[in-house]
């Protein structure tokens, strides 16, 4: 028996695109990029399975439409699947960013679902220079693999680049995406957040794009503008999401963030164009 779910009543101040980040455990280190600071020993945080079901039955009735799960790697979380299944029965369209570095044959099944996307990160068509961003060696080949693997299962899969050193191959390894079937591929800076930090991060790291129909949730449960503006707090999600969004804390955070102009692309959606309402999701490509 299937069950539709009703419509959610739209609650004007919430955004319609959620970025939920259940862990911080990873099976890279990207040392000099990780937004996350995730790795092999990191937790998956104060949120609970039961919290983050909560947090979705949540965003599905005050107008959320799609929700990325992301990490570390989310695949790690011993609730994903249950997550990714909760999303889909109450009608939101999913993203899963993933290092695509292990790929379980289930994952793959759930991947094929409708209304279920793949983002991952590719740093270059050079092994051993996309290995110096990962941390891992055999990283470049088992992603490519299973990038490959998300092609021919005919999986909406979008690819970031993310240029971390002066003489990176990041054109050619567009060039070969593109090659292998890859239809969105888009590229960035790295930006001063997280292990890249070169300064205190600011809204001028952002992309100018953050709370605007989008937010990000950590896994404590605290409410940021997006993964990138995560030294930006607005609140938590135990208070409701309405709560928050329709709180001074968030107006006033998403007033600061300085608005940069149609010809600044959110990172890494090189279109220059990220309305989550209508186009995939801009995705932050640091993993």
């Amino acid at each position: 028996m299937t069950i539709t779910p009703e419509a959610p009543a739209a609650h004007p101040a919430v955004p319609e695109f959620l970025e939920l980040e259940i862990t911080g455990q990873c099976q890279l280190t990207c040392p000099s990029l990780c937004y996350a600071k995730a790795g092999p020993t990191q937790g998956h945080g104060s949120m609970t399975t039961a919290d983050w079901k909560r947090l979705l039955r949540e965003a599905a009735s005050v107008g959320v439409k799609k929700v990325q799960f992301i990490g570390g790697e989310p695949t790690l979380h011993p609730g994903f699947e249950d997550l990714v299944h909760r999303a889909l029965m109450l009608g939101l369209e999913v993203q899963v960013y993933s290092n695509l570095y292990r790929v379980k044959h289930q994952h793959w099944d759930l991947f094929e679902q409708p209304k279920v996307s793949l983002a991952t990160s590719y740093y270059s068509d050079d092994p051993d220079e996309h290995e110096k961003v990962t941390g891992r060696k055999n990283s470049h080949a088992a992603t490519r693999a299973n990038i490959v693997q998300a092609l021919q299962r005919g999986i909406p899969l979008t690819v970031g680049i993310v240029q971390v050193f002066n003489g990176q191959r990041v054109e050619q390894a567009r060039e070969e995406l593109l090659r292998l079937g890859v239809r969105r591929v888009s590229t960035d800076r790295v930006r001063s957040v997280g292990r890249a930090e070169s300064h205190i991060s600011s809204t001028a790291d952002l992309c100018g794009k953050c709370a605007d129909g989008r937010a990000a949730v950590m896994t404590d449960g605290t409410v940021t503008p997006c993964v990138l503006g995560r030294f930006l707090p607005t609140g938590n999600v135990r208070d409701g999401l309405a709560t928050v969004f329709g709180g001074h804390q968030w107006a006033d955070t998403a007033a600061s963030i300085p608005r940069r102009g149609p010809q600044v692309a959110c990172p890494p959606n090189d279109s220059g164009d990220c309305d989550p309402a209508n186009t995939e999701a801009c995705d932050p490509a640091f993993d």
